[in-house]
């Protein structure tokens, strides 16, 4: 298709919001049929290009666009979705009351007055569109039924009903087992062979690299170049997006002398886990991986007392827990850090440091049982200094923070509960690859003090990095045991995703 012209050609594209230039001059191209990855850290202006390509921003004067081979002086939403621009952004907008077909075709029954539903009219364009996919999937089917999975090839068909040319997808792939995560690629290549342009979005260094022929690298606002991912490595493109040569050597210990803190025998829950058994010790960062649906956020609820164990015990520094609720566990010395932090972790509209002291809230008290302004302000610049937080007035919503830095946020949250034990779920989920490093930076040096940490990940090779020693669950179980020292993380992955 090189003879067609591009399906996206911009140049000189620049944005400042209130001063702050989240664009400058920044270039990018994408050809008909392409899959092109568009990568950079979280803030690196990706989001806000994406925005100017499909109309909801407009840039600074001077900028140059062409859509298919058209030069455009301005866009709106409207004009980008004639020809044929579509986004599907990591929380799909599907309907889970709706059926399949009423989803991928409910646009077909748009218009300027009420109109009688034609149902065999739309379940002929739901059809044609998962047709073009390659892909069967069961149209009278609630959505909210279904995987993530297939509701990503829904909200792909949902695209090409409204003759989409050119498709963004925001992290695809984040909620996606490894073999979900193949078949939506396997998609991806069937829209690239019948003419359909793919930019992606992902975190996922190895699927972009494995998926796209190009990668367009942004960095504080900056084109930093565009690059073959042929000969490309997950190592360099992450110096690209960051500037920085970042260490990937395994950091594993020996800790099987240190005393246990955390103590865990025969615990299951209903059909969520079943017979569990580990000891996480003192000081020891322990992993724990396995696909999604094997059983790990649910079990780390019933360590955290938000939910009960149906038989088994668990025990902290030699004392049988008996938890109620998660008070208990605050109380005893848990501490949580969910996968979710927006629903979670954080909320959102409240400042910095009011997230900061949640937890804490009796500690930071006066004498007249009101909050101590000095006290709250004391603890919040100790652990903003401590977490290396990067803010700018603890009073701004927390709202404001990249994902990495809200992240810090939750974790000042609970380390200011002086925890003996912290149970890390998925505490990357949607942060970029110079946040994450900053993270396990914080997460090793709290291990050496003695912190004992619980770090469940679905990414094999997070907690092969970073992990003294790694469990894998998988149907509920504990089916296996691995020394990072001594297992190469391609043997690891291979019994992960098997």
């Amino acid at each position: 298709m090189t003879d067609l012209p591009p399906a996206i050609c911009f140049a000189k594209v620049s944005k400042v919001f209130g001063g702050v230039k989240a664009l400058q001059d920044v270039a990018f191209e994408v050809g008909q049929g392409e899959v092109h990855c568009l990568a950079g850290e979280n803030g690196c202006g990706k989001s806000t290009l994406i925005k100017i390509i499909t109309g909801v921003y407009q840039p600074e004067a001077g900028a140059e666009m062409a859509l298919f081979g058209e030069e455009l002086a301005a866009i709106t939403p409207n004009l980008a979705r004639q020809r044929g621009i579509a986004v599907i952004w990591q929380d799909l907008a599907l309907f889970p009351e709706m059926t399949v077909a009423e989803n991928i075709a409910f646009e077909s029954l748009l218009g300027n007055r009420p109109r009688r539903v034609d149902h065999r009219a739309l379940r002929a364009a739901a059809e044609a569109a998962l047709a073009r996919l390659e892909v069967s999937l069961d149209l009278d089917a609630r959505l909210g039924t279904l995987p993530i999975a297939a509701r990503q090839v829904v909200a792909i068909a949902r695209a090409l009903v409204s003759d989409a040319r050119l498709i963004f997808m925001d992290e695809p792939t984040a909620s996606l087992t490894q073999a979900e995560t193949d078949a939506l690629l396997a998609v991806v290549r069937t829209l690239s062979a019948r003419g359909v342009a793919v930019v992606f979005v992902s975190h996922r260094l190895a699927e972009v690299l494995e998926i796209s022929s190009r990668v367009t690298v942004l960095r504080d606002g900056r084109l930093v170049g565009v690059y073959p991912t042929e000969g490309m490595t997950q190592a360099r493109l992450t110096e690209l997006m960051t500037g920085k040569t970042l260490d990937h050597q395994v950091r594993a210990r020996d800790t099987s002398g240190d005393p246990p803190v955390l103590e865990v025998e025969g615990l299951s829950r209903g059909n969520e886990f079943r017979d569990v058994t580990f000891t996480l010790r003192r000081g020891e960062v322990l992993g724990l991986t396995g696909l999604i649906g094997a059983g790990r956020t649910e079990l780390s609820h019933v360590l955290f007392g938000m939910n009960r164990a149906d038989a088994g015990m668990i025990r902290l520094e030699g004392r049988v827990l008996r938890m109620r609720s998660n008070r208990d566990a605050v109380a005893a010395g848990i501490a949580y850090v969910s996968e979710d932090r927006l629903a979670l972790g954080l909320i959102q509209p409240q400042s910095i440091s009011d997230n900061a002291v949640l937890a804490v809230l009796r500690r930071i008290t006066g004498a007249s049982g009101l909050l101590s302004p000095k006290r709250q302000e004391d603890l919040v610049a100790h652990w903003v200094r401590e977490l290396a937080v990067k803010i700018g007035k603890p009073g701004d919503a927390v709202s404001t923070l990249s994902g990495g830095n809200q992240q810090r946020v939750v974790l000042a949250k609970w380390l200011a509960t002086e925890p003996k034990v912290l149970i890390l779920d998925c505490p990357t989920v949607g942060v970029d690859v110079g946040a994450r490093a900053g993270i396990f930076r914080i997460v090793r040096e709290l291990a050496a003090k003695g912190l004992a940490i619980l770090l469940i990940s679905d990414e094999v090779s997070e907690v092969h990095v970073n992990a003294d020693r790694v469990l894998h669950m998988a149907g509920g179980r504990i089916v296996g045991e691995y020394d990072p020292r001594s297992t190469p993380l391609q043997d690891m992955e291979a019994a992960v995703y098997a």
